[in-house]
């Protein structure tokens, strides 16, 4: 598994920088999502670090990578992400294991029957402190 991500990860790297033109994707530690409730509608902006687990509703959600490019470019922001759906007996299923692009939501966000989710952008930091310092 982690072989097949390090080659996806590379690829995809190598496609947000292609070219002689462009600068290295920068490497991020933080995924920036937007969730949005279908029956509250309530949309949530949140940070999660890279290979934290966050729970939204019934979601659980861990992005591996979060690429972007710096700002001098054109930005294309891309992350892996896992994301599992978390039964009402605590039973776990993946639902959801691949990239999700900033630019192109809805190419592969998360449309469950409750919840949606997308990747908005990556940063290197967050208000949030990190994982082991909470």
């Amino acid at each position: 598994m982690r072989t097949c991500l390090l080659a996806l990860s590379m690829s995809v790297a190598a496609c947000l920088g292609a070219g002689a033109a462009f600068a290295q994707p920068i490497s991020n530690s933080v995924a920036v999502f937007t969730g949005l409730d279908k029956i509250t509608g309530r949309i949530t902006v949140f940070d999660v670090y890279i290979d934290e687990t966050v729970q939204f509703g019934s979601l659980q959600l861990t992005p591996r990578v979060c690429y972007s490019r710096p700002t001098t470019e054109a930005q294309n922001v891309a992350a892996f992400v896992e994301v599992d759906q978390v039964s009402l007996r605590a039973t776990m299923r993946r639902i959801f294991s691949g990239w999700m692009f900033a630019e192109s939501p809805a190419l592969n966000a998360i449309d469950d029957a409750v919840y949606d989710i997308w990747l908005v952008d990556c940063k290197q930091s967050s208000d949030i402190p990190p994982p082991d310092q909470r």
